[in-house]
Formats: C-alpha cells, sequence, structure tokens
C-alpha cells in the first residue's frame, strides 16, 4: 500500500469511529441485526461493491472485482449480547429486546463485534479505493449470530458459495483483552470447538415433606453436575485440553414442592475430534447414568445444539499473512499466541469452501492499562469479551484493526501487474 492510501485513513478515522460509536449504542441481538446490516449495506454501496442483503437471514455480502486473480474473503460478524453495559461510555448502549424465548433483556457490544464490523467496512473503503495496488475479486461477509455459532453455517446454508464466488482464502480477525496496537497470532488449532447440550431429567413431583413419595430431579441434576466435572480429569489425557461446564440449572417454583423436571445448559469446549466424541459421549453416559440410579420414571432428553468447529488457522497460510503483518506493523507488534478454549464459527466458511482460514486476534484495551496490571499480576481484573466493562479503546484499535485487513488482503490478491501467491505488502 502506498502512503496516500494510509494518508486516507486518517481522513476516515473520525467518520468510522462515529459508526463504530453508533453501532455500539446501537446493539443488536444475533439473527435480529437488521439496522446494522443496512448501515452496512449503506455503507458498501457507494464504493462500488455489488451488495446483496439478507443472506443466512440478516447477512450482508459484499463482491467487488477487479481484474483476473484470486478471490479473497474477509469477514466480520455483526451481532451483540445479551448483557447490561456497565462501562460508563457517553455512548453506552440502553437498548432493551425480546430473546428468542420471549424474554426482555438488555443488549450491548460486548465482545467487539460492532469494532470488527466498522474495521471491515473501513478496509472495504481503502480497498476500493486502492484498485491500482491489486486485481482479483474482494469479498466481504458481515454474519449474522455468531454468537449463536449459527450465523456463518445459515449464510452457507443459503447458497453463499452457489450465489457469489467462491474463495481462495478466508481471513478474519478478533479484538480482545490485549493491548491496542497489538495483534496475536498463532498457526494450527487457535479457538477450540464448543457443543452444547440441553437436558432435562425426569423425576416425580411431590410435596417436600415427603421426598420418599416423590423422585427428586434436583438431587438428580446436583448429582450430575458433580459427575461432570470428573469427565476432564478422569478420562480426557492429561496432554489435551478440553472443558466442560455446567452454565445452567433450573428447577422448581417454590421451596417445599419437588418438581417434575430439573434442566441442564451444559457446555464443552475441546481441540480434537477425538476429544471431542469421548466428551460427548462420557456427558450422555454420567446423564442417563444418574437418572437409572435414581430410579426416574423415564429416560432423560440430551439435545445437542449450536455446534461450532474446532478453529485452525492454516499454518502455511498463516505464515505467510505474519510475515506480510510484520512488513508493515513491525515484529515488535505482534505477539504469538497459545490456543484460547473460546470459540467461533468462522471455520465453517473455509470448511465448506474446501480452502484456508487464516485469524488473528488484536488488541483493544489501553496499553498502560494492560501493562501495569500485568507487572502487578492482575490481568485476570482486566475486563474481557461478554464483560459488561469490556469496550475497546476507540483508537489505536480501530486504526489497527482496519490496517490489518487490508494488509491481510494484500498478501492474497493478485499484483495488477501479475497474479501471484502471497505478496509482500
Amino acid at each position: 500500500m502506498t502512503d496516500i492510501v494510509w494518508k486516507e485513513l486518517d481522513e476516515l478515522s473520525a467518520g468510522l469511529a462515529e459508526f463504530y460509536r453508533d453501532l455500539h449504542r446501537h446493539p443488536e441481538l444475533s439473527f435480529a441485526e437488521h439496522r446494522t446490516a443496512a448501515l452496512v449495506a449503506e455503507g458498501l454501496r457507494p464504493l462500488g461493491f455489488e451488495v446483496t442483503e439478507g443472506v443466512g437471514g440478516t447477512g450482508v455480502v459484499g463482491v467487488l472485482h477487479r481484474g483476473d486473480g484470486p478471490v479473497v474473503m474477509l469477514r466480520a460478524d455483526i451481532d451483540a449480547l445479551p448483557v447490561a453495559e456497565k462501562t460508563g461510555l457517553s455512548y453506552a448502549s440502553t437498548v432493551r429486546a425480546t430473546d428468542p424465548a420471549g424474554d426482555e433483556v438488555p443488549v450491548m457490544h460486548a465482545c467487539g463485534h460492532d469494532m470488527h464490523a466498522t474495521c471491515l467496512l473501513g478496509a472495504a473503503t481503502l480497498l476500493a479505493h486502492a484498485s491500482a495496488a491489486w486485481s482479483g475479486t474482494l469479498l466481504v461477509v458481515f454474519q449474522p449470530a455468531e454468537e449463536l455459532a449459527r450465523g456463518a453455517r445459515a449464510m452457507v446454508d443459503d447458497g453463499l458459495f452457489r450465489r457469489f464466488p467462491k474463495p481462495d482464502i478466508v481471513l478474519g480477525q478478533h479484538v480482545g483483552p490485549l493491548p491496542a496496537g497489538v495483534i496475536g497470532h498463532g498457526g494450527g488449532p487457535l479457538m477450540a470447538a464448543s457443543d452444547t447440550a440441553k437436558v432435562v431429567l425426569h423425576g416425580r413431583g411431590g410435596h417436600g415433606s415427603r421426598p420418599e413419595a416423590a423422585v427428586d430431579p434436583v438431587l438428580m441434576a446436583a448429582n450430575v453436575v458433580t459427575r461432570l466435572q470428573g469427565i476432564v480429569a478422569r478420562e480426557v489425557p492429561p496432554a489435551e485440553a478440553a472443558v466442560v461446564t455446567v452454565g445452567r440449572l433450573q428447577a422448581g417454583t417454590k421451596d417445599n414442592i419437588i418438581p417434575d423436571t430439573a434442566e441442564l445448559g451444559i457446555n464443552v469446549r475441546s481441540y480434537s475430534p477425538q476429544t471431542r466424541a469421548l466428551i460427548r459421549a462420557a456427558i450422555e453416559r454420567v446423564i442417563g447414568g444418574e437418572a437409572t440410579a435414581s430410579g426416574a420414571p423415564q429416560p432423560p432428553e440430551v439435545e445437542w445444539v449450536s455446534p461450532a468447529p474446532l478453529l485452525v488457522s492454516d499454518p502455511d497460510a498463516t505464515a505467510a499473512t505474519v510475515r506480510a503483518f510484520a512488513a508493515h506493523f513491525g515484529q515488535e507488534r505482534l505477539l504469538p499466541m497459545q490456543p484460547v478454549t473460546a470459540s467461533e464459527d468462522v471455520g465453517v466458511f473455509g470448511e465448506a469452501a474446501g480452502v484456508p482460514t487464516v485469524y488473528w486476534f488484536w488488541g483493544g484495551l489501553d496499553a498502560e492499562t494492560v501493562t501495569t496490571a500485568l507487572r502487578e499480576g492482575r490481568f485476570d481484573s482486566l475486563p474481557a469479551n461478554h464483560s459488561p466493562h469490556f469496550a475497546p479503546v476507540i483508537e489505536p484499535t480501530l486504526g489497527t484493526g482496519v490496517q490489518a485487513l487490508v494488509v491481510a488482503a494484500l498478501a492474497w490478491l493478485g499484483s495488477p501487474a501479475e497474479d501471484r501467491g502471497p505478496s509482500q505488502v
């Protein structure tokens, strides 16, 4: 990229910052991102993109052709979370919305997807205005419902790679609790596979004073929760990382009534197909065994929902992209990272297209604040994704995120003179 293009980023920064603040102030839940999608589409059209809305529900796809060359896909997610914001920012969300269960909930961009969308729009703008710098096709995808791990699959099932050019590579990024301006990277398994089980345990209700006349599903559920914690500790090999969390346990309406049922929500994170299958089978075995031991009048119900695949950042493609980052940002701003136990459904795109995915993180927290916390051993006190206190500092987070997408895209798009592999930026 030339200095002229980066100068344009300086000129765009104020407008992009306002766009970000607007998205942050008006978050929308998964598959309800109608306003966000409309604003993104409105921003792409003047740039010359062929824009299609409503892909996979509320997704937006933009296609920009610039002659022969590779098809490079840049992806950002756009949904928010049912979290009550506590940042105290002047542009903090006060939005409330109705969730799929019909409950009214607070809504916040507590995971930074507003920053993701803004950076992708900024990158799309710079690349559209820099047509002399590349050749090929740019595919920008604004994905809904990442928080449900369903949006990527919904877009693929809606014909993403039949209706639009199939990419040669998928590129994506995520803001997180690193110092702003820093890029974290890793090749191979980068984010865990995720599985969620919705469980109903069946008992026989009765009066709390006569437990002998009932089958208590609350006790059954408590024993299940305890036994589940032994799966990782005693069944997963020590060299394998995995997590089993019971995030929801609901039963009963009154203290002196034994209910008929108890419900559990169980979440699993794993890094290999073998461990994933082992844990799922063990969870079903524990639940079934406890129901039998408790004399449950009918078998438990176990429904696996919202699976997210293991996110693998292709090692060779990642190395090529990181070389481009080093040339642009300098090696001192790059941070090698270990795999994290959070999950992402961006891997669905590369899997479905049969092409490499490259994914990286970049920092959104004030650098001095992070440095002080590390020095004082308080890193866990910093607000992270999904926290009601998480909100990236606008700069240098925004500028770094835009530049990273542009640099990565140019590393894979063709040169105007000749089509080639990864280029030096």
